[in-house]
């Protein structure tokens, strides 16, 4: 099938936007969806109709519209969700709810004036903002992977409007596979995965791999607590996905692709499918593509949800129908993948950055970043942190502008944003590690975030304060991971449980100095000992606390305290003030002196000094003694 060229489907795109007044966009990612926004959507539709306003869904073609109403995927300022934006304006409204329907329809639409409620409070000035470069959270960004955030996902002919397929037709028509594999090369382009391999390089031994038959996987198996990102470009930009996919079929001389998705993302699967399927018609992908001679087809397969299958190996297994479980290292996919066939396995993000370097270039692409990590990275930003969402930032973008410029500072656990409560961030999910204070202005990149004992992972960011217990926070992790275990090798398998096992001693008070001591062995001989990358990084949230948090655990063990009062079994004792009548019975049965107060005033105690040894509660008549 041959396609109408790009140019033509940009000039009828743009000639059809230029006859509609009014566009209102409604984000419909899962996120706002979660918040309500199809409802909002309805709304809407619903009291353009009553106004008597001129309104579709579709961009009608050579006819004029008042009203253009569409989706988008993730807007990414998911804390305002619902979404809601208005163009040519550029207003941009937040904590929408379908009553909010009629004034942005009459006040708005009609009149142009704004709606202060739905409005973003600058955090400066404290007044009300409406555009995206008056918004914190947008300042600070730079993106490429998230640049189409706005376009309707399930349109193709606003994807090319907007760039689309213009990469991956250069790819296809004008440069040889080696040509394309050393261009991405000198982009920079690193695997966001986790690992930050070199993506050109892979696709370059994949390509030098002999065989007629070779595979291009997308891993969309994003599985790390609090991350998103992944399911986000899905749903929001497949064809970017789809795109990339073609590229680097061309590039290692593949003509099949499968995209392998958690089946707890079934938006994201849907979009997929759709985009596909589309594609296929418009003879994007099938054969002969743009003239070229080569022929490429991608198909989607939902994974049964199991973290262990963000591991190639272990996903390739489950693609092939076996039980998803890691297998030994060499051979490499790139030698021997899927079927016994050479393979390369990409992410989502970063299979969705190679339009844009093949489109607007190397340099363009290599500008932004560092000298060793070029480009931009998404993350999830989530925790304690007032605004929370997708964001997407330089390499290089110190710790200190994500959390305080983008994130807007951070909230104590009422949600308050507070003064100097940092504590940590973990990053890089249950692989990844913690961040301190004194690393707020170190840069955000794959060296830098090595020497501290944490990587980049596929970008989850959890802001902590310092309410955070940081060995519940380990523990958290390593449960996850524990019942993530597919169980194959031993050390992950029996190391995993160890470590949870001498964890629940530690927040529960039965712990002693050998439980650190232990603790940490297993954890280091975990890391060494086991075959995948799972096991391999489970114990980086153990050991990365136990380095920057190791009073805490210490508190834990020895003093029998929780600081935070997170651990209810070691909760810091306290009198309370209105309970206490100030009797000094419990002052008279401490064997520490660790209680003062005088005669018919509030007691108190002081946790450095107490052993909990509980006397002070069972002298006390009024039921004041706490945290013991």
């Amino acid at each position: 099938m041959s396609f109408i060229p790009l140019e033509q489907v940009v000039k009828e795109f743009e000639d059809n936007s230029k006859n509609v007044k009014h566009r209102v966009i409604v984000c419909n990612d899962t996120g706002c969806i979660a918040n309500g926004s199809l409802r909002v959507y309805d709304a809407l539709l619903a009291e353009i109709k009553n106004a008597g306003i001129d309104v579709d869904v579709v961009l009608r073609k050579g006819e004029k519209q008042d009203v253009y109403l569409s989706s988008s995927g993730c807007q990414g300022f998911c804390q305002r969700g619902p979404l809601v934006r208005i163009e040519p304006e550029g207003i941009l409204y937040g904590r929408v709810t379908p009553e909010d329907a009629a004034d942005i329809i009459n006040l708005t639409l009609k009149e142009g004036k704004l709606i202060e409620r739905l409005g973003f409070v600058n955090a400066k000035t404290k007044e009300p903002c409406f555009k995206e470069e008056e918004i914190d959270f947008y300042q600070h960004q730079q993106r490429i992977v998230l640049r189409n955030r706005l376009i309707d996902p399930e349109s193709l002919d606003e994807y090319i409007a907007n760039g689309g397929y213009f990469g991956a037709r250069r790819a296809l028509t004008e440069m040889t596979p080696e040509e394309i594999c050393q261009y991405v090369i000198d982009a920079g382009l690193r695997g966001r995965g986790g690992a930050g391999f070199p993506t050109g390089l892979k696709w370059k031994f994949t390509l030098a791999s002999p065989g007629p038959k070779k595979y291009v996987i997308c891993n969309g198996d994003e599985g790390d607590p609090g991350a998103f990102m992944d399911r986000s470009v899905m749903e929001g930009n497949p064809n970017a996905v789809i795109e990339g996919m073609m590229i680097a079929g061309k590039a290692i001389g593949a003509d099949e692709g499968v995209v392998y998705v958690r089946a707890e993302y079934p938006r994201a699967v849907k979009r997929m499918n759709d985009a596909v399927k589309v594609a296929m018609e418009r003879g994007l992908l099938g054969d002969n593509i743009f003239g070229s001679g080569f022929n490429f087809r991608i198909r989607i397969m939902e994974g049964a949800g199991a973290f262990v299958c963000g591991e190639e190996t272990a996903l390739m297994a489950s693609i092939e129908g076996k039980r998803g479980m890691p297998s030994p290292k060499p051979p490499f996919p790139a030698q021997s993948g899927l079927y016994g066939k050479p393979t390369v396995i990409n992410n989502v993000e970063t299979l969705a950055s190679v339009p844009f370097i093949l489109k607007e270039g190397k340099e363009k692409y290599k500008s932004l970043g560092t000298e060793s990590s070029a480009g931009a990275k998404t993350f999830a930003l989530t925790g304690h942190v007032a605004n929370t969402g997708l964001i997407e930032v330089p390499f290089g973008t110190t710790l200190r502008e994500i959390v305080y410029d983008i994130g807007g500072g951070v909230t104590d656990n009422a949600g308050n944003v507070t003064g100097d409560t940092f504590k940590a961030v973990q990053i890089g999910g249950p692989s990844g590690g913690c961040l301190v204070p004194e690393m707020l202005d170190m840069n955000i990149d794959y060296e830098s975030l090595k020497t501290t004992g944490a990587i980049v992972g596929s970008g989850g960011l959890v802001v902590m304060n310092n309410q955070t217990c940081m060995v519940r926070i380990a523990r958290f992790f390593m449960q996850f991971t524990q019942l993530e275990s597919c169980g194959k090798c031993v050390p992950c398998r029996e190391g995993t449980k160890q470590m949870l096992a001498l964890l629940d001693d530690i927040i529960e008070g039965r712990a002693t100095a050998e439980t650190l001591d232990l603790l940490e062995e297993v954890a280091k001989a975990t890391q060494l000992g086991s075959l995948c990358g799972l096991g391999k990084t489970a114990p980086n949230p153990v050991l990365s606390t136990l380095r920057y948090f190791r009073e805490e655990y210490e508190s834990h063990v020895f003093k029998k305290i929780c600081p935070t009062g997170e651990c209810k079994a070691l909760a810091r004792p306290e009198i309370d003030p209105e309970k206490c009548k100030g009797c000094h019975v419990c002052a008279k049965n401490c064997p520490v002196e660790a209680i003062s107060g005088t005669i018919k005033q509030p007691h108190t105690i002081d946790a450095d000094k107490c052993i909990k040894c509980g006397a002070c509660k069972a002298a006390c008549k009024f039921g004041a003694v706490k945290g013991m």
